[in-house]
């Protein structure tokens, strides 16, 4: 797949990457008379937690972005001329006017946890579709693809700002994990510093290479292919199972077969098989329940100072926040206050039922 892109400032200085299947016409026409940062902004900072040895992102801003719109009003939607509210106030929208409208498309987070004006890190919004109602579920193979090869962008773009030690690509979906837009998106984090939970699994990854020479993960696949149990979906080069010491009920995680440190290292073939393979566990997802699954979305990689890592094994995790039908996990007193997450269900079981249902 070959995807093109137009850059573009916008009027507050941040960029807006569009991208497209057919290269833009001469004539492509965009303006950007849409939303802009506050002048009140104030860019995010950080602070170190001494008694947890770990940064805590301090952005009072982010209280001023847009919460649950009405879809008419949605600030993520393209539009050709900016709608009008009842009391006659002009709605902008954050994404700039343009003669075509985007397939994809990422701009600069206009209220983000980190940011690099105060060299915390940088932090974007990937729209997934055009279509306000669309989910990834939803969303042709095509669609997905496209969006793998945009986070495979993205993640090498960001990835070699000044600075830059860690980029971390997710998903909130569903009101349920407290998104505050409908519209198909995602986002990109990336930090001067390794965040506490990549961390902890690049020591676990780095003592286990020293002692066995292998990669942690690339055991772990192998390990999964032989018992066969907790697999919910496999294809030609990628795999998603239930981890058997997973923490959420339906925990999916999904990885490559082959080792790739980083998520710009997976190769045209390995990018299909991604799109089916998170085409047929969200499917899977909203069959499961019969509603719109929500989950929390998360790629975990290396360092992109460690490009080349021999030890950590890049890979997507999804954390659905239902245990049951109408009953959601929280995390409560043991879990919030000692990080030991309490599993109520059996791991096997759940990727039997995940494994049995029909995706396509």
């Amino acid at each position: 797949m070959n995807l093109f892109k137009y850059v573009f400032k916008k009027s507050d200085g941040r960029e807006w990457v569009q991208y497209s299947l057919r290269p833009f016409p001469d004539d492509f026409k965009i303006k950007d008379e849409g939303l802009v940062r506050p002048a009140d902004w104030t860019p995010p900072t950080l602070r170190f937690n001494k008694m947890r040895g770990e940064w805590v992102a301090i952005s009072p801003s982010r209280n001023a972005r847009p919460f649950l719109p009405p879809q008419e009003y949605c600030p993520l939607c393209p539009v050709s001329t900016f709608g009008v509210d009842p009391n006659g106030v002009t709605i902008k929208t954050d994404v700039p006017i343009t003669s075509l409208p985007y397939e994809w498309a990422v701009f600069e987070n206009m209220f983000p946890g980190v940011a690099m004006g105060e060299k915390t890190g940088f932090a974007e919004v990937i729209l997934y579709s055009p279509e306000h109602l669309d989910t990834l579920a939803g969303s042709s193979l095509t669609q997905i693809e496209g969006l793998i090869h945009i986070w495979r962008d993205r993640s090498k773009t960001v990835g070699a700002m000044p600075g830059i030690k860690q980029v971390f690509i997710f998903e909130n979906k569903g009101k349920e994990v407290g998104v505050t837009l409908h519209h198909p998106h995602g986002q990109l984090y990336a930090f001067h510093h390794i965040p506490p939970f990549i961390e902890a699994e690049l020591k676990a990854s780095k003592d286990f290479y020293d002692k066995n020479k292998t990669c942690l993960q690339c055991d772990e696949i192998k390990s999964e292919q032989r018992d066969k149990r907790r697999i919910v979906f496999e294809n030609a080069s990628m795999i998603a199972w239930v981890p058997e010491a997973a923490r959420y009920p339906y925990e999916v995680h999904i990885a490559s077969k082959e080792h790739r440190a980083l998520i710009e290292d997976l190769n045209d073939l390995e990018a299909h098989d991604l799109a089916e393979t998170i085409k047929a566990v969200l499917t899977k997802y909203d069959k499961l329940l019969n509603i719109p699954f929500p989950y929390l979305m998360v790629h975990h990689q290396a360092p992109h100072s460690l490009p080349k890592c021999d030890y950590y094994h890049w890979h997507i995790e999804f954390y659905p926040p239902y245990r049951m039908k109408d009953k959601l996990k929280y995390l409560a007193g043991v879990e919030s206050g000692t990080g030991l997450f309490i599993n109520d269900t059996i791991p096997e079981e759940k990727a039997a039922e995940l494994r049995n249902l029909e995706w396509k």
